[in-house]
Formats: structure tokens, C-alpha cells, sequence
């Protein structure tokens, strides 16, 4: 039976910690170590989370809504999981790899799930050398900053700053700028999966800029490189009536 190998988790809201001590009592816990499928609770930031803290367990994640945003997340409701786990839909997505060149001389790598974004750190705009497959594509791009989003992330900040929505299982990558200001007509592009994308800070000492993994952040950085990670996997699961591929389908038509 699934429910032997169930572990719940949820985010730390009232909602979700009832919730939390309902389900457990309905169909019990299995410790982290011996789980074959992880249930969580919550929002998409607590689900991003999850998936963060799990990633190296290879463990399918299964995510009910408790929250306000839950575009990674089914609707909650206690009977039957048993049989909603049984019938779920399985999405298999790959994460970016985030590696970071700061000014105090280390590297910092990450694992990004939605999106590596670069960020201005002052009032003065950043100015950014983009490179792709080790050719400069963009040799001064001035703005607020840029991100490289996958396509499970397309339809989250990549899309509030008018990125490409990608359809799920697309071999792509968004490269979108936030904000530009040079060159103006740059609205930014669709790359390969196999694509590997450089960033490299102009004047950073005077125009600092940040770059985050998710909720992951590096500050005072001197360039960034961005690419799938083919090693890592994430396993989510979803409800035949709500899968992930409509629902980003339907994101292009709002």
C-alpha cells in the first residue's frame, strides 16, 4: 500500500500544521529515509523548498495547496490520497545549474528550479556582458538585471517580466532581461536545452549586482554560468484533471 510509504511536510502557516496533524492521523508518517513518496503542504515557495531539500533522495513529490499561490500544487483534499497517488500523473523536469565568481575570490554553485536571475544591487542599473555557448551575444546589456528561466519556471517571474511561457517538456531555456535599457529593442530569447549561457559583470565595483538560485542569493558577484543540470532529477506529481501541462497552457491565454 502507498500509504506505508507516505512522508507529509508542510509549510508553517495555521493551515498547514492542522493539516499536517490531520493527515498524519489518517494515514500515519513514514520517516524521510524510508519514504517512497513525499506529500507537502503549502504554496509553490514551500513546495520549491521541498524539492530543494529533497532533490538528492530521487523521491517523487506530490504537493496539495495550502496557501495563496500553488501553481505547482494540486487541491487539498484528505480521502482518498491513496488512490489520487496511485492515479497521479508523473512530470519529470531538470534543474539549472548555477555557478557563481564572486569579488572575494570563491565559487558558489546551485541548483535553481525555476530560475537563476541576476539583480542590481543599487540605484544604478547593472551593465552585463551575456554571452551563449562561449560567443557574445549582447556586449553591454544595461538594465535591471536578466534571468535565465526553465520552462517549469517560464510561467513565474520570467513571465511577470515578460519572458516566453515555454510548454512543458520543451528542450529550452528563457534568457529574458528585466528591465533593459540597452540595447532597447533586446526582448531577449529562446535557447537550446543544451545551451550553456554566461554572465559576466562590467564595473562591478561601482554597479554591484546579485545573483540568485530560487531563493538562493550570491552578492557581489563577477560573472555567473547557467546550464541544465542532466544529473539531477525532480520527480512531481500531479492530478490527471490538473496537470502542470495545462495549467501552463493556459497561463498563454490569460
Amino acid at each position: 500500500m502507498i500509504t506505508h510509504g507516505i512522508h507529509f511536510v508542510a509549510s508553517s502557516v495555521d493551515e498547514g500544521t492542522e493539516a499536517l496533524r490531520s493527515l498524519k492521523e489518517r494515514y500515519g508518517q513514514c520517516s524521510l529515509e524510508e519514504a517512497r513518496i513525499i506529500v507537502a503542504l503549502g504554496g509553490d515557495g514551500f513546495m520549491l523548498q521541498t524539492l530543494h531539500q529533497v532533490i538528492d533522495r530521487k523521491l517523487p513529490v506530490y504537493g496539495m495547496k495550502i496557501g495563496k499561490v500553488g501553481f505547482l500544487m494540486n487541491r487539498f483534499v484528505e480521502k482518498d490520497l491513496d488512490q489520487r497517488l496511485q492515479e497521479a500523473r508523473r512530470v519529470e523536469l531538470h534543474p539549472l545549474k548555477m555557478e557563481v565568481a564572486t569579488e572575494a575570490g570563491t565559487t558558489v554553485s546551485a541548483i535553481a528550479i525555476n530560475e537563476v536571475s541576476l539583480l542590481r544591487q543599487t540605484n544604478q542599473a547593472a551593465h552585463i556582458r551575456v554571452l551563449v555557448n562561449g560567443t557574445v551575444r549582447v556586449e553591454e546589456l544595461v538594465c535591471d538585471g536578466v534571468l535565465v528561466a526553465t520552462a517549469a519556471g517560464s510561467t513565474a517571474y520570467n513571465s511577470s517580466v515578460r519572458g516566453p511561457i515555454l510548454p512543458l517538456g520543451t528542450d529550452a531555456m528563457a534568457l529574458t532581461p528585466i528591465s533593459p535599457f540597452r540595447p532597447r529593442r533586446w526582448s531577449g530569447a529562446i535557447l537550446p536545452g543544451n545551451s550553456s549561457v554566461r554572465f559576466e559583470i562590467k564595473d562591478h565595483h561601482k554597479r554591484p549586482v546579485s545573483a540568485t538560485a530560487d531563493a538562493f542569493e550570491v552578492r557581489k558577484i563577477l560573472s555567473v554560468d547557467v546550464r541544465y543540470d542532466t544529473e539531477s532529477r525532480i520527480e512531481l506529481l500531479f492530478d490527471p484533471d490538473h496537470s502542470l501541462e495545462e495549467r501552463i497552457l493556459n497561463e498563454q491565454f490569460l
